[in-house]
C-alpha cells in the first residue's frame, strides 16, 4: 500500500504521552560557501568561485527579462552564497557611509571552519538602530533539488533549501531555537526570523552578545505544552493539506540608544530547532495525491509566484550593476598644441 501522511493530532489520541520532537540544523553557514563561478556578464573570464552551487537560482526566466540579451541573461544568477547577504539598516540609520560599511562575508574559523562574518556600522548618535541581516531572496519552499519539475512537496522528495540550506519540513510546534554565534562583549541583542508555510513572519528573541568567543543562545518556547493531554487536540483535514515548514528569514541586530555606535561585528555558525513533527508516516488505502493532484496544482503556482517575487529584484540589481560607472580616476586632458608654439 501507499505510505501517506496523517497528522500527529490524530495519532496522539490514541497514542497518550508518545513524543514525535525532532532536532534539525534549519541553517549552516559552513554550507553556503562560494564554491563554483558564474560570469557576471560577458567580459567576465575569471574561475574564482563567486556563488553557491547547491542554492543557486536562476531569474533569466521570469517573464519580465525578454528584452535582454542572452549574454545578460547568462549573468542573473545569485546564491545563499555568504557575501550575497544584505544588512538591511533601519530607516532611521542608513546613511551612506553606515549602509558602505555594513555586510556580510566568508570567514574561518579554528573551531568550526567556514562561518558568516557580519560587520555592521551603526549611527554614533544616540537613538535605537537595527540591522536585519537577511537573504538575498527568500528562501522557496517548493524548489526540486535537481532544478526540474513542477513540485517537491512529497515527504520522501528533497527540496533544493533542505538540509541545512534554510528549510525544515514537516514543523509543528517548535519548542526550541538555537544559535550558535561568537560575541565581542557588544551589548546587542538578537532576534531569529522565520516563515511558516502561510507566509507568516515570527520573531524570537535569543539574548544579548555582551560575552567573549562563541556561545549558544537560546529561545524557549513559553507556550510549548509537554504533557499530550493538556493539549487542545482536535481532528484536522488530511488531503489535500500541504506539508507545513519553516524557513530562515534572517537574523536582526538590534543596538540601543544608550549604547556604543559605530562598528559592530559578529559570527554565525548555524541555527538548530528542536520541534515537534506536523504529520506522520503510515499506511494509506488510496493514493490521493495521484488520483487528483490538487497540492501539485497548488504548490507549482506557488513556486511561480516566489520566483517572480524574488526574481524581479535580482532583475532591477543587474540593471544598477551594469550601468554603474567602473571609471576611478579622470583621463589627461590633452595638451593644445597650438599653445606650445
Amino acid at each position: 500500500m501507499k505510505k501517506m501522511l496523517i497528522l500527529v493530532a490524530v495519532v496522539s489520541l490514541v497514542a497518550g504521552g508518545i513524543s514525535f520532537a525532532e532536532e534539525a540544523v534549519l541553517i549552516d553557514f559552513g554550507l553556503l560557501t562560494a564554491d563554483t563561478h558564474v560570469a557576471v556578464g560577458a567580459d567576465d573570464k575569471g574561475d574564482t568561485p563567486n556563488q553557491n552551487e547547491r542554492t543557486l537560482m536562476d531569474f533569466a526566466n521570469v517573464r519580465f527579462t525578454g528584452s535582454f540579451t542572452d549574454e545578460q541573461k547568462a549573468a542573473m544568477k545569485t546564491s545563499l552564497a555568504i557575501q550575497n547577504w544584505e544588512v538591511l539598516l533601519s530607516s532611521s540609520s542608513r546613511t551612506v557611509e553606515n549602509m558602505v560599511n555594513s555586510y556580510t562575508r566568508e570567514a574561518t574559523s579554528k573551531q568550526w571552519g567556514k562561518v558568516m562574518g557580519v560587520r555592521v556600522h551603526y549611527p554614533i548618535e544616540n537613538f535605537n538602530a537595527s540591522a536585519l541581516v537577511k537573504p538575498p531572496f527568500e528562501v522557496p519552499g517548493y524548489e526540486p533539488l535537481n532544478g526540474e519539475g513542477d513540485t517537491a512537496q512529497a515527504s520522501d522528495t528533497k527540496t533544493k533549501f533542505e538540509d541545512g540550506y534554510g528549510l525544515l519540513k514537516n514543523v509543528g510546534t517548535i519548542k526550541s531555537l538555537a544559535v550558535n554565534v561568537y560575541g565581542l562583549n557588544f551589548p546587542h541583542g538578537l532576534w531569529v526570523h522565520l516563515i511558516d508555510a502561510e507566509g507568516i513572519e515570527k520573531t524570537m528573541f535569543m539574548g544579548f552578545l555582551n560575552f567573549d568567543g562563541w556561545g549558544e543562545l537560546r529561545w524557549d518556547n513559553p507556550g510549548y505544552i509537554v504533557e499530550v493531554r493538556n493539549r487542545d487536540l482536535r481532528l484536522l483535514p488530511l488531503y489535500p493539506d500541504a506539508m507545513p515548514f519553516v524557513k530562515f528569514a534572517g537574523f536582526e541586530l538590534k543596538r540601543d540608544a544608550s549604547r556604543v555606535g559605530g562598528d559592530f561585528i559578529t559570527y554565525f555558525k548555524d541555527v538548530k530547532v528542536i520541534y515537534d513533527k506536523a504529520i506522520l508516516d503510515t499506511d494509506r488505502d488510496i493514493d490521493d495525491e495521484a488520483l487528483w493532484k490538487i497540492i501539485e496544482a497548488r504548490e507549482t503556482a506557488r513556486k511561480l509566484w516566489q520566483m517572480e517575487r524574488f526574481g524581479k529584484n535580482q532583475v532591477i540589481r543587474y540593471i544598477d550593476q551594469q550601468k554603474q560607472a567602473t571609471e576611478s580616476t579622470f583621463t589627461p586632458t590633452a595638451k593644445n598644441s597650438t599653445n606650445d608654439k
